[in-house]
C-alpha cells in the first residue's frame, strides 16, 4: 500500500533530497525539503543561521516548521534536515505526517558524497571525517528508532533506492 506522505530522514549526504525528488516524480507527489523551507521563510542560508545564531536556534526553527505543516501535507515526499529526528517531539510529528524512511549510508559513502561541499555547517573546521564519525555514532540509533523503514543506500543508484522504497509498486 502506498503512503499518503513519505518522510525521508538520515545523515547529511545520505541522499534524502536526490531520492526524495525522484520518488516524488515517480509517484506524482509534491516534493518539499525542510531546509529549503526554512531558508525561504527566514531569508537566510542554513550555514548563516548556524554561524550567527547557533545550532539550537536552527533546531527550534525545524520544530516550529513541523508544527506549522503537520496535518497540511497531502501526497508529499518530505526531505528533512539531518538533525530533525534529534528531538523526540519532531519524530512524533514526522510519524503523524507519513511513512518515515531512514536512508542509511556508511561513513565512507557519506565522506565521499560530501567531499568538496563547504555548505555543511556541522562539518566546518578541523577534521570533518572525525566529526562525521562522531555525529553518525550519536545519530544512527536515533534514526533507526525513528524510522518505519530502513533503506541502506550504499552502492545503490537513486532509482534502486526509489524502487526499494516502493517495494515493488510499478509506477509509470
Amino acid at each position: 500500500m502506498l503512503a499518503d506522505n513519505y518522510i525521508l530522514i538520515g545523515f547529511m549526504g545520505s541522499g534524502k533530497s536526490s531520492v526524495g525528488k525522484k520518488l516524488a516524480e515517480k509517484l506524482g507527489y509534491d516534493f518539499k525539503d525542510t531546509d529549503e523551507m526554512i531558508v525561504e521563510s527566514e531569508g537566510v542560508e542554513i550555514d548563516e543561521i548556524f554561524l550567527k545564531y547557533g545550532e539550537e536556534l536552527f533546531r527550534n526553527l525545524e520544530s516550529t516548521l513541523l508544527l506549522s505543516i503537520v496535518g497540511t501535507l497531502k501526497t508529499t515526499v518530505l526531505s528533512t534536515g539531518g538533525g530533525m529526528p534529534l528531538r523526540g517531539q519532531n519524530v512524533n510529528l514526522l510519524r503523524l505526517m507519513g511513512r518515515v524512511i531512514y536512508l542509511q549510508a556508511s561513513m565512507e559513502t557519506i565522506i565521499d558524497r560530501l567531499s568538496g561541499d563547504n555548505t555543511r555547517p556541522l562539518l566546518k573546521g578541523e577534521n570533518p571525517r572525525d566529526k562525521v564519525e562522531k555525529l553518525l555514532a550519536e545519530r544512527t540509533p536515533i534514526y533507526k528508532r525513528s524510522a518505519d523503514t530502513i533503506i541502506d543506500t550504499d552502492g545503490k543508484t537513486i532509482d534502486d533506492i526509489v524502487r526499494e522504497i516502493l517495494g515493488g509498486y510499478n509506477l509509470r
